[in-house]
């Protein structure tokens, strides 16, 4: 059992809990103890794309949390909260609410490399400890500011080539004002991201800088490394997966982790000499990293091509 299933994760549902679920499913489906982890956390109050690995894609994880995600988000003006988001205490308020024309004005500010201070709840470790295990006791904490890259950041749903010629007929559906310039009480933005960013964070950021404060309302992730919502699955239909709904409809192999790395078709000795670990030289291929298959279309291992040379990243044993 090797191979990814792409969980549409509910509200309310952590990322451990997900791993329990699809561990529970495996043993009513039969399959014994399977390795299972994930590629990334998603907070309970988000909802969206979770890949969760099987097997030797579990070697895989630490990649996929490396790459970039995208999500959409609602900041709601007005309150900012302690956790900056729905469930915080409020800790600032403001009668301030932006136009639209106010975030257009702010959102190339948070666009390429930032800095950024991550949320005082949130599970990065200050003097040892997690930063909200200090938080809920009450305690200081002094959030270090950090660089992250924000490849693209939009209102959700819309080419930012096209904002401003369909303004007019897109506020009254898209955004709780109106078009006279009369001030927001929120808005949905859309941001693709780097690794280790916060998305509570930027939407604080942004509220300030349009003069007012926020809170994230609403927050999916629509994408995460390869994965999409469109191969994402319901609870539901995990869920029937361990009652024996078909396996092709559940889990993806594990090279879908893979598409964003050529392929390289390795020879039978290579792919042998790969399996054991060892350095080939037999094979031509650019320098840069690859997914080596063997003549069954089979992953053999991540591999790096440098100077005529294949060296093994990470090995699968299939």
């Amino acid at each position: 059992m090797n191979g990814w299933i792409i969980l549409d994760k509910p509200i309310g549902l952590g990322s451990t809990q997900a791993v329990a679920a699809v561990k529970r499913v495996c043993r009513e489906r039969g399959l014994g103890r399977v390795k299972v982890g994930h590629g990334g956390t998603l907070d309970p109050l988000a909802s969206g794309v979770l890949p969760i690995a099987l097997g030797e894609a579990t070697k895989l994880c630490g990649r996929m949390l490396d790459a970039s995600k995208v999500y959409d988000f609602t900041i709601a003006f007005g309150t900012e909260t302690a956790g900056l988001d729905a469930e915080g205490e409020v800790v600032a308020t403001s009668d301030v609410r932006p136009t639209l024309a106010d975030i257009e004005a702010v959102l190339p500010r948070f666009t390429g490399p930032i800095e950024q201070v991550p949320p005082a709840f949130s599970a990065i470790k200050v003097d040892g400890q997690r930063a909200y295990d200090l938080a809920r006791k009450g305690a200081a904490v002094d959030m270090k500011a950090r660089a992250v890259i924000i490849y693209n950041l939009r209102h959700a749903g819309l080419d930012p080539a096209s904002v401003r010629s369909v303004r007019e007929e897109w506020l009254p559906d898209q955004v709780r004002g109106d078009e006279m310039g009369e001030g927001l009480n929120s808005i949905t933005l859309s941001a693709h991201v780097s690794k280790g960013t916060y998305i509570r964070s930027l939407a604080r950021d942004i509220a300030r800088a349009a003069g007012t404060v926020g809170h994230v309302a609403m927050l999916r992730r629509t994408r995460a490394g390869p994965f999409t919502l469109a191969q994402a699955i319901s609870l539901d239909k995990l869920n029937a997966f361990g009652q024996g709904a078909a396996q092709s409809d559940v889990i993806l192999p594990l090279e879908a982790g893979l598409v964003d790395i050529p392929a390289l078709d390795l020879s039978p000795e290579a792919a042998g000499a790969i399996r054991q670990g060892r350095v080939w030289t037999g094979e031509s291929a650019h320098d840069g990293l690859y997914w080596g298959r063997d003549s069954e279309k089979r992953p053999v291992a991540l591999i790096e091509a440098l100077a005529g040379r294949l060296k093994v990243v990470r090995g699968f044993n299939l």
